[in-house]
């Protein structure tokens, strides 16, 4: 990857549905070469995937948690982890170090929907402990970051 992928990356990052000529037009590069070098990110596996993002509370999800898990032991993981997957509320799930195991978090319409969902999880085998934290307000949400382009790559440009 270089600066120029960089500039697309970022360009696709502020607007994934923004046109290859905006973008050529930004970095200064042919239509032709912008679709060439997206398409190279896309099959790398650089960029995964076009997704959005939503204001919870607008689409129906008044409650977003956070969810601690603990593990008995390992052997649980793969039943755990295709659990978490199958569940739509459950919107991201990071494998921790530490106390906790994971860390969930949970978009949900309500207090009772937040009980099944934790109920569901108390359920599987191997969960040993949970501790949730009710997020009062969302201060940032960005789906991924694109680190500071290293100084000898930013200069070849």
């Amino acid at each position: 990857m270089d600066a120029l992928d960089h500039k697309i990356l970022t360009a696709l990052k502020q607007n994934a549905r923004q046109k290859a000529s905006d973008i050529s037009r930004e970095v200064h590069l042919s239509v032709s070469s912008v679709i060439d070098r997206i398409r190279k990110l896309e099959s790398s596996g650089i960029i995964q995937a076009y997704t959005i993002i939503t204001d919870e509370s607008s689409v129906g999800n008044d409650l977003t948690a956070l969810m601690e898990i603990s593990l008995e032991h390992p052997r649980h993981t793969k039943d755990f982890v295709r659990y978490i997957q199958e569940n739509p509320h459950i919107v991201s799930c990071y494998y921790l170090t530490g106390e906790f195991d994971y860390m969930l978090k949970i978009c949900c319409h309500s207090s009772r929907d937040l009980e099944e969902i934790h109920r569901g999880i108390k359920e599987q085998e191997g969960v040993r402990m949970t501790k949730t934290h009710f997020v009062l307000r969302t201060e940032k949400n960005i789906f991924s970051s694109l680190p500071e382009l290293p100084e000898e790559i930013a200069k070849a440009e």
